[in-house]
Parts: structure tokens; sequence; C-alpha cells
């Protein structure tokens, strides 16, 4: 199958693990793949399989030092983080064990659930709420485990293979709870992520709606106008025929051929838009093959073999190498030379295709990757999930979401979960796809967790009374929605620089348990998530309070101080808290000593020539900037960014440093504007830049410093005199109270406490005896409990 183009085999591809790595019998192989990871394998006829599956790429990995003890037919295989006890029998609850070794106990035998904490699934469409996940490679019992025995193979040459009856194929993870450690030796065997572009980074407009070329233009530049910034479009499937579908060729559900009335110059359209900053993608639901009033039809037919005058239809069949070879050729080369960037793949109809046991989800993610990828393009994709080992496909669909509070409450703990199972680039249906009630704080609450979330996409159904564009909502929700969204431009530096992160194994959004999986607290917070190195985020996922006007979201900080990076308030860690919002934002915590560079402009597609770094200065901290060039195909020789700026900051001493750029200059600016913002109280001694005295700018609590540096040479700010965090909280209380829908006595008690000359502790138990909702009591609290 090498003649075609898009079949090749993975280049991280090493399917044959070491001789030295296998201890075998007659009917099993055990194969040892990490300290903690196992490869089971029964063969009713002694053979084993040893090509790539849809999970497992490479089991030729770093050797671990085991040893191996045989008896009569089986054997015992011990490592340094687990052991394996096996009979050498089919595989039973009695003759199959493994336990983990060392700090975390825990064991699984074959047959048993490895009650794992979950992965991700295949779709959301109409789950109003939770749905049930998939499995994943993290348990607080110790072991998880892959079953591969049903996933497809590939051979060698990259073409699609079926397995041998009577055959298991069992991955075992026995990692304890060093989660991280599991996930890598997922990577290590499943292969890396895959690297975004940039621009995926930004945000993106999406909606299924019967759009002209001069109505989305015009919404292009409404937003633009509004300073409203997106960097993708997404169009949906109304860009083909749908409508003026002859009826003897049925519905319009799939199609290749434009909308003429609606797109007259497709390639002078998608020119418009990549002239305004946009990449674009169009949908494909490809279940009805290629009919005869698509305008490809005689390319396509006479590819395959079929008589183009005969006007049969050609059915949609992946595992036929001669339509994969006319799918791509001739239906999406031409449309991508016409401008279209990438494909949103929106498959809905099964995993069953005309191959026993291949899932054609599986092949249009594959196949697609492989020819987006080719000639050095950064093989962008986008489409659903279809198990084990789809994190190598970039950017998923979670499918149709609808609008509601439920949905919106699972979306968070979905997307972190994900990270068990190694997904990294859920794209969620932001503000809902369908059904639901209007409700303007919902819609807000949803973009504002779109923004925290691995791809920022707004999308609604086609129905004129589900919008997502901010101007459609009152000012308060509109005012909110904006600024989240330009917030989410501002943030790619720090999200492209987590891209390359999580392209080396670890995901940008993953569970508190992930960062402390010995604190039983945080598997408690289920919607809390680290966003990257630096941020803690808790979504606001339910409605408001209507006594404070605030929603709130029981979270639980690790040890350390956290700083609000919208509010300033600044916490203590290692307890519980309830964070309190008005609309205006959610909570989003920077670490101390946490480190966050924001672009100074809207631009996602360009590194930014003016840069301001959030920097909570109680501890020392460390980030390295990663860059690389407007088409992202310029890397680094490692596979890493091809530029890299390390900025540090150093409180014994007051130095905030920015290292001269390494790697390759030309894709940065020479000169950069920078703005140093320290979310701490003004300083009490001399601010210096490059040794330059400067005066800072700001109030007590988030104060900035800006000046001009060439990114070839080194640059300092430093700080004279105690840099403190925490400030009072008077103001914030004061405006809390002020908009309170509960009585004036009351609030004017509360206030008269609140400024009492009293400790924080004696203020919040005087508060418990004033007759206040417990919602606005509650966030008195949180602001009286705040470091000030």
């Amino acid at each position: 199958m090498t003649d075609l183009p898009v079949v090749r085999p993975l280049p991280e591809a090493s399917p044959r693990a070491h001789a030295d790595r296998q201890v075998t019998g007659d009917h099993w192989r055990v194969t040892v793949l990490g300290a903690g990871l196992f490869r089971i394998e029964w063969s009713d006829d002694g053979a084993f399989e040893d090509r790539v599956s849809t999970f497992a790429v490479r089991r030729e990995v770093e050797p671990v030092d085991f040893t191996v003890e045989r008896d009569e037919r089986g054997v015992v295989i011990t490592t340094e983080r687990a052991r394996l006890r096996y009979d050498g029998e089919q595989f039973s609850t009695h003759g199959l064990l493994v336990e983990c070794l060392g700090r975390d106990s825990g064991r699984w035998r074959y047959g048993e659930p490895a009650n794992d904490l979950g992965g991700t699934t295949r779709t959301l469409d109409d789950v109003d709420g939770r749905a049930e996940l998939g499995p994943g490679v993290v348990a607080p019992g110790g072991v998880a485990v892959l079953d591969d025995s049903e996933s497809f193979l590939f051979e060698d040459d990259g073409w699609i293979g079926t397995r041998e009856p009577g055959r298991r194929d069992l991955y075992v993870f026995a990692y304890g709870r060093d989660y991280a450690a599991a996930v890598e030796a997922f990577y290590a065997v499943s292969g890396a992520p895959t690297r975004l572009p940039r621009w995926a980074l930004g945000n993106w407009w999406s909606r299924y709606h019967p759009y002209t070329t001069d109505s989305y233009l015009a919404l292009m530049d409404r937003f633009r106008d509004e300073e409203l910034p997106f960097s993708v479009a997404v169009i949906d499937m109304d860009w083909h025929r749908v409508d003026s579908v002859p009826p003897e060729y049925g519905n319009g559900w799939t199609g290749y051929s434009w909308e003429r009335s609606l797109f007259p110059d497709p390639p002078a359209f998608l020119r418009a838009l990549h002239e305004r900053g946009l990449r674009t993608t169009l949908n494909l639901h490809p279940a009805d093959g290629v009919r005869a009033f698509e305008d490809a039809y005689p390319e396509v037919a006479r590819a395959v073999g079929v008589d183009p005058d005969s006007g049969a239809a050609i059915p949609f069949d992946p595992t036929d190498p001669e339509f994969l070879r006319a799918y791509f050729a001739q239906l999406h080369h031409p449309l991508e030379a016409d401008g279209v960037d990438f494909w949103w793949i929106d498959w809905q109809q099964g995993s069953s295709s005309n191959v026993v046991g291949i899932d054609p989800l599986w092949l249009l993610n594959h196949f697609h990757h492989l020819d987006a990828a080719r000639d050095g393009r950064p093989g962008m994709t986008f489409s659903r999930y279809a198990g084990p080992g789809s994190h190598r496909y970039a950017v998923g669909f979670s499918g149709d979401a609808v609008v509601s509070w439920a949905s919106l409450a699972f979306q968070p703990e979905f997307t972190a979960t994900a990270a068990n199972i190694g997904y990294c680039w859920w794209s969620h249906d932001i503000g809902g796809h369908t059904r639901g009630v209007r409700d303007d704080e919902l819609a807000t609450r949803w973009v504002q967790f779109g923004v925290f979330s691995p791809i920022s996409r707004l999308h609604s159904a086609n129905n004129p009374f589900i919008r997502k564009e901010p101007w459609a909502f009152p000012a308060e929700h509109r005012d909110a929605m904006g600024e989240a969204l330009r917030f989410r431009h501002r943030l790619v530096p720090y999200l492209h620089t987590m891209n390359h992160r999580a392209a080396a194994g670890t995901p940008l959004v993953r569970p508190m348990y992930h960062l402390e999986p010995r604190r039983s607290e945080a598997y408690g917070v289920p919607n809390q998530y680290a966003f990257g190195s630096e941020l803690i985020v808790a979504p606001i996922t339910e409605p408001r309070s209507p006594s404070s006007l605030r929603g709130s979201v029981r979270a639980w900080l690790p040890a350390g101080t956290w700083t609000d990076i919208f509010t300033g308030t600044v916490y203590h860690g290692d307890r519980a808290v309830e964070l309190h919002r008005s609309t205006a934002s959610i909570p989003v915590l920077l670490r101390e000593g946490g480190i966050l560079p924001l672009a100074n402009n809207l631009d996602a597609t360009r590194n930014p020539a003016a840069l301001e770094v959030l920097v909570a200065p109680s501890a020392a901290g460390e980030f390295v900037l990663a860059e690389d060039d407007e088409d992202d195909r310029v890397i680094g020789p490692d596979g890493g960014p091809a530029a890299r700026t390390t900025l540090r900051w150093n409180p014994e001493t007051g130095d905030f440093q920015i290292d001269a750029i390494s790697g390759r200059a030309e894709v940065v600016p020479a000169v950069r504007e920078w703005t140093i913002t320290f979310l701490a109280k003004l300083p009490t001694g001399e601010v210096t830049a490059n040794g330059k005295p400067v005066d800072p700018t700001g109030t007590d609590g988030r104060w900035s410093v800006t000046f001009s540096a060439r990114s070839g040479e080194n640059s300092v700010v430093h700080v004279d005199g105690d840099l403190r965090v925490g400030t009072s909280q008077l103001d914030a209380i004061q405006e809390l109270l002020e908009r309170a829908q509960t009585g004036n006595p009351e609030k004017l008690e509360a206030w008269e406490i609140v400024n009492a000359d009293r400790s924080a502790a004696e203020r919040i138990a005087e508060l418990t005896a004033v007759n206040l909702p417990e919602a606005v009591r509650s966030a008195l609290i949180e602001l009286l409990g705040a470091v000030g």
C-alpha cells in the first residue's frame, strides 16, 4: 500500500519490543515496558502480535531492570515498582495478579474491575449532565488496565490489518498514585500528543447557520471592530449543497461541493478570511459517499473505476485504498488549494465498517492526520475521540452539547479527567449547541470556562434564537464575554508554551489529584483543575445567588499562597475555601512564584512585540517561554520550540530576569516592550530596569514597570525592599455589601463588624450572629479570610 501517499507508518512507530524485554511460555508472553507497565498476552495458537495497534505504537522503549522467577508453568516478574504473578494458563482471577511495590500498595486480579479514575468518551451528543467515561491509566488503588485485544492494527507499510482470533492483549499500569509516571508510560507506548499550531489556541467562531460570503465577512469585521478576537473561522455544513441536492440523491448531509448561492467565489472568500488573520475549517459528514451531483464526481468515479456517465453512487469506504486515495486527492486537496486550512470530521455513524473490527472514525482520524501533516504541515485535525491513542490526532470535538447548567457543570470534570488517558485538546460547544432555554448568566459562565479550556470554540445550533455573539446579550454579560474572549488571546504565549509541554507529556488541563495524588481533598473537587504549570482554575457552573449576586464554587488549594489574577485576592493554601465571584470573572489562581506571560495585543497568530508578565512574588519561580515561527514549521533541533526565553524571579535578591533568547532568534521581534506586573503590595524601596530607576504604576496589590529591551540581551528588573502579597479587602467587601439584595440594617451591622479593630477570626465569628443570607455571609468570610 505504499503507493498511497497518505498511507505510511507513523514516524515514531517501533512496535517490536526487544527480545530481552520479553518473557514467554507456550501460549503466553509478558513484555516489561516500564517499571510499572506490563504487556500481558495470551495466544491460543502460540503466536504473538508485533504490529502497531491503534493504541500501541512503540514497544521498543527505554529498558528497565527486572527479575524473573519461573516455576513449572508460570512466572513471577518483579521491577522496582511492581510484581506480576502468573500461572501460565488462560487468564483467570486466581492465576494472574499484579501488585504495586514501594510507597503505594495496591493489587489487581484478572477479571476484577481496576477501579481507575476514568478517561474520556467518544461523544457528549445529547448528554444533559454526566456521561459514562471509558478507562484511564491512573487508579487510586494503584493498578489500571487497558484491554487492547479488540483494537485493529496497522501493517508495516502503514495500511490497516486485523487481529487473529483467540488472543488477549492487556496493558497493566501499576504506578500506585504516581499518576504522572502512569501517563508518561502511556505516552511512551502510544506516542506523543500532537503539538498544535499557535493559531489554534485563539478563539474559534462556529455556528450551524447558512451564512453567505457577505454575511460571514461582515460578522468577522464586526468582531474586529468590537475588539472581539478570533483566530479560526469554522464553516458548518451549509458551506456545501444541502437543500439544493436533487431529491433522487437523498439528503444533503454529506457534501463536497460549495453552495454557490451562498459562496459564489470560494477562493476569494477564503482569501478574505486569511487576510483577516483567520484560519478556516469546513465541516464533513462523509458517510453518504460521493454522489453524481458533486462537482468532483467525474474525477472520483474515474479514480475508483466507475463510469462517470453511469451516475452510480460511490459509497464511503475508508477500508478501500482506491476510495481513500480519491477521497483525499480528488475531494479534499482541491479545496485545500482554494484555501481550506483543515477539516472538521463530524463522524456520527457508528464504529462499524466493511472490515470486521475496524472503526471508520479511527481511519478518518488517522489518515486525515497523516494527510494534513504532509509537506511538513502541523497535522491539524478536528474530530471525535475514537479510543485510547486518539491523543495523536490533534483537536477533539466533544459533540452537540445541550444548553443547560448540567452540561456546563460536567464539562470541566470531563475535560480534566481526559488527562487520565493522555487526551489533551478537547473542543466543546461553548455556550451549548442545542435545546435548553436562554440563560444569559449560563452563556457567560460557559464562555469564561471556554477561555480556560483547551480549545475556546463558541458554537450554536441552526436556530436563530441560540446566539453567542456578545452584543446579543445585556451589557453585564456582553462586557464579561468580551473581556473573557480578549483575555484568551492575551493568554496565547502561555498556552503555546503549554502546547509544547503537552507534546512532551503533560496535558494542559489536569485534575487536582494529578498534583496532589495522596491528598484526599484533591479528589473532592472534580471541577477544579490545573491549567498548565502556573494556574489553578475553578469554573463557576451554578447560577448565582439572588442575595449576593455572585456565583460560587467550592475549591481546595494546595499548600502555599494563591493569587486570583483578576481580583488580586490572595489565599493561604492547604485548605478548602468557597470562592465567590461576580459575573465579571471566575477564580483563576496563580501559584506562589508563578510567572504568567501575556500578550499585550490580540493577535494569536504572531509572536507579540509587547508582553505583560504577571508575577506572584512570594516564592522563587522560573518560566521558559516557548515560541515558533508564524507558520509553526520552524522548531528547535530537539523537536521543541524554535526559540526559548527564560524568565526568573528571585525573591532573595529582588531580581526579575529576562534571559537573552536562545535558539532561532529570528522568529521573535528583535526588540520587545516588557511590562512586569507584581501581584504584591507596592515596594518599600527603589525599582530599576536594566540599572535605570523606573516609577511603578498601579495600585497596592498590583503594580507594574514597563521598559524595552533587545531580545538578544539579558534584562533585569530589580526591586529593593520587601514585596509582600495580600491587600486590604475593604473595598471588595463594601462592593459586595452595596450590591447584595438584603436588608440595609444588616448590611450596616456587618460593615461595622468588618471595620472593627479585631482579628479576622473574631470578626468572622461575630458575622455568624448577623441576620444575613448565607451566600452573603459566606462571601464576606472568604474576603475576611484572605491574606491582608
